[in-house]
């Protein structure tokens, strides 16, 4: 099975989550100028929409957002009640859950960060 990258990006410029034709690379780091890359984490929410990284949930009535652990090398959600406290992504959980926006687009409604 072959693993599938995607990204959106946020345009710090336009203020817009944009969809990327290309994506630049050096010495193995992807990067896009005045951007900032939002990769796939491979799941779907409830509606089968694309979870995105700093994507925000509603999930069980609370929301959470989607952010890389990099202590774990793996993706984590962060509740808004409890920030400081990263827990591992599950898929059933994700599932279940609806995507309210990106944190990019609305960082009002996220007050955690």
């Amino acid at each position: 099975m072959v693993r599938q990258f995607k990204f959106k990006a946020w345009d710090k410029e336009e203020k817009l989550l944009v969809r990327l034709n290309a994506i630049d690379c050096s010495k193995g780091k992807l990067h896009k100028k005045g951007h900032i890359l939002l990769q796939f984490t491979g799941l779907f929410d409830k509606h089968e929409t694309e979870v995105y990284e700093n994507d925000i949930l509603l999930s069980d009535n609370s929301k959470i957002m989607v952010v890389w652990n990099e202590d774990q090398l793996c993706w984590s959600q962060v509740s808004e009640k409890e920030p400081e406290n990263k827990m591992r992504l599950n898929r059933e959980q994700i599932g279940k859950s609806i995507k309210l926006c990106n944190y990019h687009e609305a960082p009002q409604s996220f007050t955690a960060q």
